[in-house]
């Protein structure tokens, strides 16, 4: 029941979020769109209320509860941006607005983009680890909990390892490509600035 829930809530975020940015720029009904858009937390709540009254029901502890609570973590982290990410294009596409600029490619800025990904992770991860602990003193039961200990370990473990891929960013900024970097400069040669 928990898996098949969790599968219904990614299909419906990404319906709702279609349905909302079509209502927003092909209809152009903002209210109802920000109405469809305001939908979406709904769904981790339904998802959030079903899994706490399946183990009151008496379920054992299973991965499906554990996987739910990572999806939960995982959309409140980066649903806002996904949902803006995708309003900017959206908005270009369909109603003309200027194109919204990709992220950083080299260096520093490419660094600190990856550096707030994951802060965005490590929220993701202390949410879910935080539902997982709640669920773990809501069960009570220190034998039965182990499929709950071990996804905190694995938002533990996915923490660690995009941490450490953001800090190569940091530690071996990516150079712009040099033919980049001379036309840049010749650009501004030109252009006498």
């Amino acid at each position: 029941m928990i898996v098949g829930l969790i599968v219904a809530c990614e299909a419906g975020f990404w319906v709702l979020l279609a349905a909302g940015l079509a209502v927003r720029y092909l209809l152009r009904w903002r209210r109802t769109s920000v109405a469809l858009l305001l939908g979406e937390p709904l769904l981790e709540v339904v998802l959030f209320v079903a899994t706490a009254v399946d183990l009151k029901n008496g379920a054992a502890p299973g991965w499906e509860h554990g996987l739910a609570a990572l999806y939960i973590g995982f959309t409140v982290a980066y649903g806002h941006h996904t949902i803006r990410l995708l309003d900017g294009h959206a908005a270009h596409r369909l109603a003309g607005a200027p194109r919204p600029p990709k992220p950083p490619r080299h260096g520093m800025p490419r660094a600190r983009h990856e550096g707030r990904l994951w802060l965005r992770t490590l929220l993701a991860a202390a949410v879910a680890a935080a539902l997982l602990q709640a669920a773990v003193w809501y069960v009570g039961d220190p034998d039965a909990v182990g499929p709950l200990r071990s996804w905190q370990w694995t938002a533990l473990r996915i923490t660690v390892i995009h941490g450490l891929i953001a800090l190569t960013y940091l530690l071996w900024p990516k150079k712009a490509p040099a033919a980049a970097a001379t036309r840049s400069k010749e650009g501004r040669t030109l252009s006498g600035r």
